[in-house]
């Protein structure tokens, strides 16, 4: 498997000075590179290949002798960079989407450089950058595995290397079902378990708006191009770094506390990218953070041997838990009241708990029944401690039987 490790590194200033101008040279040669792409097909017809552009680099580097000070690979991984870009753009065509043609990179929106076999060591507390030096590093946990690329990204003012490192996958024995819960992802609480427990949604965006508005309105009010604009520029940048930094720390400890506690997780598998196209709620629904969030529980449980099953989200609110029961209600009804098995409760927890019932389902349609024994003995003899409502424990076995 591969996996990503993130470390903090500290620049000094002649450090920092020589990794933003290898930072602008590739986005000068990306610009470059995709010019001469538009040109060939202008007027032949044809495209060039990434190999044809990267064959022309060491005339790229008599042309202009300051290439010669950024290493070879990292010139290349520009152009295949853009080559990527390129066969993603005809693989949307292809699939009838909205295209989005490659286009020239801005100073504001190149910011990283990438090693993509050699040119990179670490040495102790020390990363070794060809034809830059030794840079500190925070090593804040041991690198597991073989080290593949090692990616340079500018973060606001703070520098990061990202190791891509390829983990050999260890015979993890999957465990039997002890424990199971579902979740229900939503907006008035980031997450409704199916045990009745709810997780509060942070709000970063939203609590930060009325100082990131603020500085914004003053970004507006500096000269273009003046050091005055650069600098609140910096500030706009950190705001929205620590927005970012809040977000990822709460969605990876809360992934971690459930995937630590329990073996099977269902949870909502949402279109997010059709629901942020509504306009009232894009904004909230961008700043709760759904897809980082499940896509942490997925690792951390493929690591662990444990299962993260996505259910369809499908009238989990309007069936009733209790009886199966279809009980119509607008999204502004926040209660669950059913009349045919008298079941009143919370409207997404009892979401939550149909979640955890399609997630049974599913687990029985991929891997059978011959781990769930021991969920079922315990929901037989302990089922307060799991679910507080017996009458969905009973619903539950049923299902499950």
């Amino acid at each position: 498997m591969t996996r990503t490790f993130k470390y903090r590194i500290y620049l000094n200033k002649k450090q920092l000075q020589k990794l933003l101008s290898d930072i602008e040279l590739c986005r000068r040669l990306y610009n470059i590179a995709l010019e001469q792409k538009i040109f060939a097909y202008k007027q032949s017809r044809k495209s060039i290949s990434c190999y044809d552009q990267i064959n022309q680099l060491p005339e790229l580097k008599k042309s202009f002798p300051e290439y010669q000070s950024v290493h070879s690979q990292t010139q290349q991984d520009v152009l295949r960079r853009l080559d990527k870009s390129f066969k993603a753009f005809f693989g949307r065509i292809e699939k009838h989407q909205k295209a989005g043609f490659p286009h020239f990179k801005g100073r504001d929106s190149y910011n990283s450089i990438c090693y993509p076999q050699s040119g990179f060591e670490i040495k102790g507390n020390k990363l070794h950058l060809s034809k830059i030096g030794n840079i500190k590093i925070k090593l804040h946990r041991p690198i597991k595995g073989t080290i593949k690329t090692c990616l340079i990204i500018k973060e606001g003012n703070q520098w990061y290397a990202c190791f891509s490192l390829e983990i050999k996958n260890k015979e993890i024995e999957n465990r039997p079902i002890k424990t199971a819960i579902g979740i229900d992802l939503g907006l008035d609480s980031f997450a409704t378990l199916s045990n009745g427990e709810k997780i509060d949604n942070p709000r970063w965006f939203r609590n930060s708006e009325i100082k990131l508005a603020r500085q914004q309105r003053w970004l507006s009010r500096k000269k273009k191009d003046s050091n005055n604009r650069k600098k609140q520029k910096k500030i706009v940048a950190k705001i929205h770094c620590k927005i970012r930094s809040q977000r990822n720390d709460f969605t990876h400890k809360l992934s971690r506390r459930l995937v630590d506690k329990y073996e099977l997780i269902a949870y909502e598998d949402l279109a997010v990218k059709n629901m942020v196209k509504n306009r009232y709620l894009a904004k909230s629904i961008s700043d709760v953070a759904w897809n980082g969030f499940c896509q942490k529980l997925l690792y951390k449980t493929d690591e662990c041997g444990k299962y993260a099953l996505p259910v369809s989200p499908r009238n989990t609110s309007q069936i009733c838990s209790g009886c199966g029961e279809i009980v119509h209600k607008a999204l502004w009804v926040r209660r669950h009241k059913c009349s045919k098995c008298g079941i009143d409760m919370d409207r997404d927890e009892n979401a939550s708990i149909n979640i955890l019932k399609l997630g049974i389902e599913e687990y029985r349609r991929n891997y059978g029944n011959q781990r769930l024994g021991s969920l079922l003995n315990r929901l037989n003899h302990e089922p307060r401690s799991l679910f507080p409502h017996r009458e969905r424990v009973v619903h539950l076995i049923k299902i499950v039987e």
